[in-house]
């Protein structure tokens, strides 16, 4: 572990309060340079989390998200994580229990989508799309399950979408994806709950990141007018959301999929 590192998650484990001192779980999210993860980091890191910021090709991204919350005192590390790949991911994770410690928090955030009429879509684009969304989930997962279960304790949070619920037209493959994430939450926590480790996931409405840049004016106008609270959510909305699901506030919640879409699909 670099000393440096290791000096400033003792500091961020002394919280002062009453000369109290608590100890930080080391948080790995995938996406983490992106416009939710990155808020997702920042929202752990905040509050004293050690932050593994998981990044693809955004290596730039991440390392100045690193740099930032360091400065701030706290603790965060970028570390290179194509979850399209299993030894890549499985690399990662290594790093990060050599860097910060075992992972105790994963988020599974990273994921692509696709905007186009499903007949338009190549088998290869399905594939990436399935890839990436589903089964890097579910490879991430899997890296950290042996260290959770011999540590009896974890937690897992999946980001999945309202259209993993209902569906949504010229999103046909990125919505079976996240329909995907919702039956791997379930299942996976009624597996792993025995052995200590909580598994939820969040299902995201329109958020106010890069990936929905594509909409028009009138579109995203149109979207607002359907929400019953009058606006798009922000990442803070799920970031917030995220950090209660990794909490001891939501110990009894395991398996849940908890829709944070300002009313839209209710």
């Amino acid at each position: 572990m670099d000393i440096v590192i290791a000096l400033k998650m003792w500091y961020n484990f002394i919280i002062k309060t009453k000369g109290l001192i608590f100890l930080r779980n080391v948080v790995f999210v995938t996406g983490g340079s992106g416009g939710i993860g990155s808020e997702i980091c920042r929202e752990f890191a905040k509050t004293g989390y050690p932050v593994a910021i998981g990044y693809s090709r955004n290596e730039n991204g991440a390392k100045a998200l690193a740099e930032s919350i360091n400065a701030q005192h706290g603790t965060a590390i970028a570390v290179h994580c194509d979850i399209a790949d299993n030894q890549s991911v499985v690399n990662a994770v290594n790093e990060t229990e050599k860097r910060l410690g075992a992972v105790e928090i994963l988020v599974n955030n990273a994921g692509v989508a696709n905007i186009n009429l499903f007949t338009d879509l190549s088998d290869d684009e399905i594939v990436n799309l399935v890839n990436i969304n589903l089964l890097g989930a579910m490879r991430c997962a899997k890296a950290v399950l042996p260290e959770m279960v011999r540590r009896k304790q974890g937690k897992i949070i999946n980001i999945s979408s309202v259209w993993g619920e209902v569906g949504a037209s010229c999103e046909v493959v990125y919505s079976a994806s996240k329909a995907g994430i919702i039956g791997f939450t379930k299942a996976l926590a009624k597996e792993v709950a025995p052995s200590g480790i909580r598994v939820n996931a969040v299902s995201a409405g329109i958020i106010d990141t890069p990936m929905n840049g594509s909409l028009s004016n009138d579109d995203m106008q149109e979207i607002v007018s359907d929400i019953p609270l009058g606006r798009i959510g922000s990442p803070s909305d799920i970031a917030k959301c995220v950090r209660f699901l990794a909490s001891d506030d939501s110990s009894y919640l395991c398996g849940q999929i908890i829709r944070v879409d300002g009313g839209w699909c209710s």
